[in-house]
């Protein structure tokens, strides 16, 4: 049986998770948000302030690939909120929407300020309380804040960050430690001379993106995905890249005998980064192509399929997203509800799961509370 419309729900974290949890909520009950800070701040910087909000994947087999940590879990999920879903609710609220070339979802105004007004906007019987939630008691289940405390019949805690690990460890929660993903790497190898050079359609693995040479290590798309899939390794780990594709260098070389090697690799990657392959082979750059010998173009194409860079760490406070968070183990994932404490519903990014660059981590904020509402809804 649904709830009774003057239940009174909490929910703990204005940011995407929270508020959409708190719209699908707020025709049928009393809703509160707890939020000490501005409300849907997070989305602002999504998309490079253009708020990517999700990827144009209707799969969700394919679509649940792209969670390194989660991936089982939003299967279910996923099928009761969907990408299509996504971009119909945000259609509904006024935000018209565009697919880029690489299925990344945008709003037509490219504007994440935007997409939070009209949120904003559409939670019009929604409460805000601008507080800082210290801890959740249960039996009764009461927000204690840093100006009272306030008794619900149902929580939920969507707010990301170690305050609601806090909360959830508070319950009895197990919490997976948060490591960084989706960020930048430091290398052993010094790229200073390199920083700011990008190289295009690497492959590592399965994977194929850009990457992009720091002042202290490596960056770019492909190194984000990296970073997610590796976030749990020991450090140092060493990657392997193919820098270099369709490239058959021993015709090259005859079809341009005059031509340096520094010139006729710069045609196929940056002339910057040809230097420092040569350099590192011990190769003087202005040799002519017609006096590479086979070894030596061995040994070339031995640097360019087989890159090798050893990490040390990631680069301090480069994050997007964290991995870690709330145990799944713990969550019923047809409701989001707490396996341990009755009433008690988590979603968003306060969960063990993240998901790579592209919109799939706001996906997951979007799918995780509206499951998490219906089960409210439905208990």
């Amino acid at each position: 049986m649904a709830q009774e419309s003057t239940s009174k729900i909490a929910i703990i974290g204005g940011g995407p998770a929270g508020c959409f949890c708190a719209f699908n909520l707020q025709d049928k009950f009393d809703v509160t948000v707890f939020e000490c800070g501005k409300i849907l701040s997070t989305l602002l910087p999504t998309g490079g302030g253009r708020c990517n909000f999700a990827h144009f994947e209707f799969d969700n087999n394919e679509l649940v690939k792209n969670y390194p940590r989660g991936e089982k879990f939003l299967y279910s999920i996923f099928s009761k909120f969907s990408t299509g879903d996504t971009i119909a609710f945000f259609d509904s609220i006024g935000v018209k929407s565009y697919v880029q070339d690489d299925m990344r979802v945008f709003p037509q105004s490219n504007s994440a300020v935007e997409v939070r007004e009209k949120i904003l906007n559409a939670l019009n019987k929604t409460k805000i309380k601008k507080e800082r939630v210290l801890r959740i008691n249960k039996n009764p289940l009461t927000v204690i804040t840093d100006c009272g405390s306030y008794t619900f019949d149902k929580i939920v805690i969507a707010v990301g960050g170690h305050n609601s690990y806090d909360c959830a460890k508070f319950l009895g929660h197990k919490i997976i430690e948060p490591k960084p993903a989706l960020t930048a790497l430091k290398t052993k190898e010094n790229f200073k001379e390199l920083s700011g050079v990008s190289i295009k359609n690497v492959k590592y693995c399965d994977f194929c993106d850009d990457i992009l040479f720091t002042h202290n290590g490596i960056s770019g798309p492909l190194v984000y995905k990296i970073s997610s899939i590796k976030a749990r390794d020991k450090f140092p780990y060493v990657l392997t890249f193919d820098l270099i594709k369709n490239i058959d260098l021993q015709q090259e070389l005859n079809n341009n005998p005059h031509k340096t090697i520094k010139n006729l690799l710069g045609e196929f990657l940056p002339k910057s980064f040809c230097e420092y392959i040569l350099e590192i082979c011990n190769i003087d750059k202005e040799t002519k192509s017609h006096l590479i010998d086979g070894k030596t173009r061995d040994k070339i194409l031995e640097k360019l399929h087989n890159f090798k860079i050893t990490i040390l760490s990631t680069a301090k406070g480069g994050e997007v997203v964290t991995s870690g968070g709330v145990d799944l183990k713990e969550i019923n994932p047809k409701t989001m509800e707490s396996k341990l404490v009755e009433g008690v519903y988590f979603c968003g990014e306060v969960l063990d799961i993240d998901g790579f660059c592209g919109g799939y981590n706001l996906q997951n904020c979007w799918s995780t509370a509206y499951v998490a509402a219906e089960g409210i809804i439905f208990s």
